[in-house]
């Protein structure tokens, strides 16, 4: 089995219908697939039909994005019921932060820089279910003010730059919370990404768990090796099982196709065999 449990849709910032999507998928040789796209789950019936198609499994899944002491986290909510009406306010009042947050961004942008971008950030706004800081990127690239996305988070939208803006989303436990009223499993969603010491990682794992969290992300794409193996023994240390998953948003990353990560150790509760019970 191959199961790729994050992977995003053009309804977050992906750039593939999620038809398209899980058909990539399943031509890469996955046999499992979730769609994860950031806080909605509009693109999960088309996805789910796809795979039943294809005749490959299907997930319904979402990232949602929570707070943890300052810290920005992404949850995965695998197994969801999508219809779930507590998951789908949880999901509404994220994503109005989200929204809030780009027009905040767009203001500073202009304020401090003289970058031009708030009417097409607000036309982002309305034209996107679930706008990301990537969109944004994209857009600043597609107007030759950064070079790449790179560039743009590195210059102009990530911690400490002109654009930059914080939000205060939903506290962990209470993601948590929603995630478990919707039927799924919350998984940490890339921990090696977040930008904490080593012993802000075990505390946060630690409390991740004990509000109700059941995984972690062991094996991501375009991880190191030492990060892999950094993950798999906190995994274990913290009783969470593991998960997989590529994190996959465009075809024109060609380090980064569905289903490339690393083989989970054979110690290691795979998410999926949770999700398969």
């Amino acid at each position: 089995m191959i199961a790729d449990l994050h992977l995003h849709s053009h309804h977050s910032d992906g750039v593939l219908a999620p038809a398209a999507l899980m058909q990539l998928v399943a031509a890469q040789g996955v046999t499992l697939a979730a769609l994860t796209d950031h806080d909605t789950v509009r693109g999960c019936p088309e996805a789910a039909q796809t795979c039943a198609d294809l005749g490959i499994g299907f997930v319904p899944g979402v990232e949602i994005t929570a707070g943890w002491q300052g810290q920005e986290l992404h949850v995965l909510g695998l197994g969801i019921n999508p219809g779930s009406e507590a998951l789908q306010a949880h999901l509404s009042t994220v994503r109005q932060l989200r929204h809030a947050r780009l027009i905040e961004i767009g203001r500073r942008l202009e304020r401090k820089k003289q970058l031009v971008v708030g009417e097409a950030i607000e036309e982002l706004c309305r034209t996107h279910d679930s706008p990301t800081r990537l969109h944004l990127a994209r857009l600043l690239v597609s107007r030759g003010l950064a070079k790449d996305v790179a560039y743009a988070f590195d210059h102009w939208l990530g911690r400490g730059q002109a654009g930059y803006a914080p939000a205060e989303w939903p506290a962990l436990e209470t993601t948590v919370k929603t995630i478990r009223e919707a039927g799924g499993q919350p998984v940490l969603a890339h921990p090696h990404r977040y930008k904490i010491s080593a012993g802000a990682l075990r505390r946060l794992l630690a409390e991740f768990g004990s509000v109700g969290g059941l995984g972690m992300e062991v094996a991501v794409g375009g991880m190191s090796s030492n990060d892999f193996e950094r993950l798999a023994q906190l995994a274990r240390a913290n009783g969470l099982a593991a998960s997989t998953g590529s994190d996959f948003h465009d075809p024109g990353i060609p380090w980064n196709p569905p289903g490339r990560f690393a083989k989970l150790p054979p110690d290691l509760e795979h998410v999926a065999a949770r999700l398969q019970r």
